[in-house]
């Protein structure tokens, strides 16, 4: 008896709806994607029961014939592409000619069509993949598509259904990223009565995005034209101090998409700032010529091949790094302290400000307000080493920031409370954690000079004996070869110990010992299969951590010169390798609201 035989047409249908409809919010995806491949300008979805009991999503695009109509139920049925060559160069989101036969098949559906210059539309229902009736009437230009009890023939199926919430969830995050790719749509998504999402038409991305998620300070504008790939969007900044964990967002020619190649290079770049593992928010939009990838991947159209995978990954990946490293500081905002109708009460000096007060003034001819301020200050032995002189403009050894093209001038004012470093720019008063500037400078400079061979290293006269725990020892020796790169020398010891002859020489004798114990706690607490690159940079950012100068370490003014130029030529100068803020900003704006000038 032979064994193969050929499906019915309907069960065919309802196995390829398995691949193409998986959830409504499958259905709200491709009759929007739909709606937008016929030019609608607006496009309306409403929901029953988490798109369960129905979905109804009408657009006023160009509509279609009364032939049309009927031939859209039908499989492989698509005006998209007419021929082979025309798969290397899809500029629509659909085109399998798949989506509507597979919805109808697993539902109640009905569509409804006029074409632009028609006096009547058509409308065509279909009960499970059985056509039920095909009408004459009378509606307006455009299409709408309604679908009600979602795989009512497979109950089996829609037992995999989650509740109406998060059904209704995943709905409104399709709409979202389709809203974004097509800001010059307007959107309505309404639960019954009740709307969840309603963006009119916009201009630009960038009047999308404050729809949607409001002024946003936290993300960083991606922009590049490298020719064959452009990008533009936004990613979270690396001085966020909220969640690491945002809406990740990936389009490539306005298709929304997962992709292993980019997500990479995102994480790479990231990766670059921070040995802190993050998860970043971004909004990323790509778009790529269409011969020079295949979107005919995944059935569901998530997916697409690169014909250049690794040029992709490094447009992607150097991109954001360089958005990044221009990201904005966290800023602080004012909040006076006195209630400005009582003029009469006298005005004291915040708490935190206490002992921090101008100590002596000095006349200088032609220059005013020089000062050298008490608390703010340089080591003891450096008297008048912050003195103003000049003004603004006069003070000598100022830092520049030329990043982007655009000068920066960085002005220290000095310390205070021998931790941080005040210093002044164009836009307002920044607040230096000389500790966590420090180690970016070093971190970066210890990671320059890995790529070019092995750290500069200082052999010590005498041997140091470091006793360990015994895991702590083989935690270190495993890591020997990563150590010697660094600039150390170490062997053991006996049970338990090392010797070490030679440290980094960016590194004092004084903080080797705290520094390998520290290294090898940091070793204790890496995953198994995290590879040598991975432990070589969290050993590079602890060595920079332990040599950096510390809070309460008074600072020389040439110090703190140092510091600031370190940190002007680093690629990422808002946060240290594990993730704290460098900076904190006052804005001139913020400073003159403060004052009631604006």
């Amino acid at each position: 008896m032979d064994k193969i035989v050929q499906l019915a047409p309907d069960l065919a249908n309802q196995i390829a709806a398995g691949e193409v409809v998986e959830r409504p919010a499958s259905i709200v995806k491709e009759l929007i994607e739909n709606a937008l491949d016929a030019g609608a300008k607006r496009i309306s979805i409403t929901i029953q029961l988490g798109g369960k009991r129905q979905i109804r999503v009408e657009d006023d695009g160009e509509g279609m014939s009364p032939s049309d109509v009927k031939m859209a139920i039908e499989r492989h049925a698509t005006s998209k592409i007419q021929k082979f060559d025309d798969l290397s160069r899809i500029q629509t989101l659909g085109f399998r000619g798949e989506a509507i036969p597979s919805i109808a098949s697993v539902s109640n559906f009905v569509l409804r069509s006029r074409a632009r210059g028609l006096t009547t539309g058509t409308e065509v229902r279909v009960n499970g993949g059985a056509l039920d009736s095909i009408n004459e009437i009378g509606i307006p230009e455009g299409t709408s598509v309604e679908v009600g009890n979602i795989f009512y023939n497979l109950p089996a199926r829609r037992g995999f259904l989650k509740s109406d919430t998060a059904e209704s969830t995943q709905i409104s995050r399709v709409v979202t990223r389709l809203a974004l790719s097509y800001p010059e749509v307007g959107f309505v998504l309404k639960s019954g009565s009740r709307r969840l999402i309603e963006h009119s038409p916009v201009a630009s991305l960038h009047d999308r995005m404050f729809q949607i998620y409001g002024e946003r300070n936290d993300l960083v504008e991606v922009s590049r034209d490298s020719g064959d790939v452009r990008i533009e969007g936004y990613v979270a900044s690396l001085s966020e101090l909220g969640p690491t964990r945002g809406p990740q967002n990936l389009f490539i020619n306005r298709r929304i998409i997962k992709d292993r190649t980019v997500a990479h290079a995102i994480l790479d770049a990231y990766s670059a700032a921070s040995i802190k593992g993050r998860s970043p928010e971004f909004h990323l939009f790509l778009q790529i010529p269409s011969d020079r990838l295949d979107v005919n991947v995944h059935p569901a159209k998530a997916e697409v091949r690169f014909k250049d995978q690794s040029y992709v990954h490094e447009v992607v990946r150097k991109t954001i790094a360089k958005a990044l490293g221009s990201g904005p500081s966290p800023e602080l905002h004012v909040h006076p302290t006195t209630n400005l109708k009582e003029e009469s009460r006298t005005m004291e000096l915040p708490g935190a400000f206490t002992g921090v007060v101008p100590s002596r003034w000095f006349g200088n001819s032609g220059v005013r307000g020089t000062a050298t301020l008490d608390k703010i200050s340089s080591h003891p032995a450096s008297e008048s080493v912050f003195k103003l002189e000049g003004g603004y403009q006069g003070l000598p050894n100022q830092v520049d920031d030329t990043r982007d093209g655009q000068q920066r001038p960085f002005m220290p004012l000095g310390q205070f409370r021998d931790t941080f470093i005040i210093a002044t720019d164009e836009d307002g008063i920044v607040i230096i954690d000389q500790h966590v500037a420090h180690e970016r400078v070093l971190f970066e400079k210890i990671l320059e000079e890995l790529t070019s061979g092995s750290l500069e290293s200082q052999r010590l006269l005498e041997p140091l004996l470091l006793e360990l725990s015994v895991s702590a020892q083989q935690q270190l020796l495993s890591q020997a070869k990563n150590l010697d790169r660094l600039g150390f020398m170490v062997e053991e010891f006996g049970t338990g110990a090392l010797r070490v002859s030679a440290v980094p020489a960016v590194l004092s004798i004084e903080a080797c010992d705290e520094t390998l114990r520290a290294l090898a706690e940091d070793l204790d607490g890496l995953e198994k299969t995290s590879s040598s690159d991975v432990a070589l940079k969290q050993l590079a950012a602890t060595t920079a951590c332990h040599a950096a100068v510390k809070a309460n370490d008074p600072l020389t003014y040439e110090k703190i010169v140092y510091i600031l130029e370190g940190l002007r030529r680093t690629a990422y100068s808002t946060i240290c390798p594990h993730g704290r803020p460098v900076m904190l900003r006052f804005t001139k704006n913020e400073i003159e609201k403060g004052f009631q000038r604006i």
